[in-house]
């Protein structure tokens, strides 16, 4: 996965509202063990409602486009 790939979540985040599924962008990764991503997640607006660290095994590549 690469910065600007649209992802979706693998599982539910409940603490941050954000169901299985839901859609984001990855804006940086981080060069660590394991490789971890952040990724933003924004409302129908564009305007961002949550910004997570994540592993790769909790992202999918999106198959609904961005």
């Amino acid at each position: 996965m690469d910065v600007y790939d649209v992802v979706e979540l693998q599982e539910a985040v409940p603490h941050e509202h954000l169901a299985a599924g839901a859609v984001g962008t990855i804006i940086h990764i981080f060069d660590r063990d394991p490789v971890a991503y952040e990724v933003e997640f924004t409302d129908e607006d564009g305007r961002t409602v949550s910004m997570l660290t994540l592993t790769a095994a909790q992202l999918r590549p999106s198959t609904r486009g961005g």
